[in-house]
């Protein structure tokens, strides 16, 4: 039975959604264990301790343990300012795989600072890494600019990780793309897989879902949902609003659910109270309805409620919301970046529009608005595609053929020797 260690180091499967540093990365790293899980694989899950009440081992699932490490403050500090922890981490894990004796088969790392933890193991224990990045930093400073908080050396250690890494995972296209281009990644070595959905979370409903919610059956509902960080571009959707009402004429109701908090709180969420006073600027606060943080349970209501749903980000390395909004039936506008252009087929499954252009975010708004039975089929088509390309059962599978090439292409080194080289590396207490 292989042994996988997934490194997560901001981004845990037990975090609340919605909040500046909880979205797709930690969906990702949920369903991928619990599905690799479920087909014979043993996950230990690492991520960063972030309060002083959590214990350092969780049995969450069947053959899954979440552990948590010390490095840094045990109290929640962003991402961006995790990278000097980064080496207590790496020193962290490998006492932990030496004092359990687990002969780890395989890393997998999660982001850029996860790579640097995962090379460690990588040199300690001679078992090889996979990485997927989920962003890649000079993408992210070429769309955000100076509003980046990460330091560059970012990205010479991400040009590193891809020519030390036995496997590059790429969710899309494009992500292959900008490895190529801007860190000269060789090709050989990149995956393509996607992220995905869970059936059991997100179908459509047999109930109905604006009842549950208590919106109205004849309003036009547009939904924005996931992190309320400005890159995702929110604001876009809200000016696109406005102009759908007053140039239009249609009576929208924006819904906006994500925060870090279930009650929306500007101090909490800063991007929130940003948003609010854009919505009353434009004067369409009245229909505009932030909901604040919702459970996993609760999103496919919205998702169900909604006539359509909008995710316009600057730039979006894969975006899971579209396809969970796809797999619930609803027609996706998004923006033509990353993995949205591959996800959504313009004119098929919904259609997409440039970043930061909400006038043709309205006027697509608007076609769909007084084309309801077109609607409906690009919603049933987008439907269709998600349940034959995106279910995390088979992005699962594809992760596991790209596992079982990186160790079979490594070196052979048996288990007690493995267990030995952690011993060997001084970390025995």
């Amino acid at each position: 039975m292989r042994k996988i260690a997934l490194i997560s180091e901001h981004a845990s499967p037990l975090a609340t959604l919605g909040g500046t540093d909880s979205g797709g990365q930690n969906v990702y790293v949920a369903h991928l264990a619990r599905q690799l899980a479920r087909s014979g694989y043993l996950i230990d899950v690492f991520t960063r301790a972030d309060s002083k009440s959590q214990n350092q081992v969780v049995r969450w699932l069947p053959n899954v343990r979440i552990v948590h490490v010390t490095a840094g403050p045990r109290h929640f500090i962003p991402k961006e300012a995790m990278l000097p922890h980064m080496e207590q981490f790496s020193r962290s894990v490998l006492r932990y795989a030496h004092r359990q004796k687990i002969p780890y088969d395989l890393v997998h790392a999660n982001f850029f600072m996860s790579g640097m933890v995962a090379r460690q193991l990588q040199q300690a224990l001679d078992i090889p890494f996979v990485i997927t990045f989920h962003a890649l930093g000079l993408v992210r400073r070429l769309s955000q600019g100076q509003a980046d908080g990460f330091p560059d050396i970012r990205f010479a250690i991400e040009k590193q990780l891809m020519r030390d890494a036995a496997r590059i995972i790429a969710e899309c296209p494009q992500d292959r793309l900008d490895m190529e281009a801007l860190y000269d990644a060789p090709g050989d070595k990149i995956d393509i897989v996607p992220c995905g959905f869970d059936p059991e979370e997100f179908a459509p409903l047999a109930v109905d879902a604006r009842q549950q919610l208590g919106f109205g059956q004849e309003d036009f509902i547009v939904l924005q949902l996931g992190r309320m960080v400005p890159r995702k571009g929110v604001d876009n959707v809200i000016r696109a609003t406005a102009i759908l009402q007053q140039r239009y004429g249609t009576p929208a109701q924006l819904v906006i659910v994500g925060g870090n908090t279930e009650c929306p709180d500007p101090v909490m969420t800063p991007e929130l109270g940003r948003l609010m006073e854009l919505a009353q600027s434009l004067g369409i606060a009245d229909s505009v309805k932030f909901t604040g943080q919702r459970g996993r349970d609760q999103l496919r209501y919205y998702y169900s409620a909604a006539n359509v749903f909008c995710t316009t980000p600057w730039y979006e390395p894969f975006g899971i919301t579209p396809v969970e909004a796809m797999a619930c039936g609803t027609p996706v506008v998004g923006t033509a970046v990353g993995g949205i252009k591959t996800t959504v087929v313009d004119g098929e499954t919904g259609y997409l529009v440039p970043p930061n252009d909400p006038d043709a975010l309205a006027e697509r708004l608007a076609w769909l608005q007084r084309h309801p039975h077109m609607a409906q089929r690009l919603g049933w088509a987008g439907m269709r595609r998600a349940y034959r390309q995106y279910t995390w059962r088979n992005v699962a599978s594809r992760i596991s053929d790209v596992y079982e090439a990186a160790i079979e292409a490594a070196t052979p080194y048996g288990t007690e020797a493995r267990v030995a080289a952690a011993g060997d590396a001084g970390l025995s207490g």
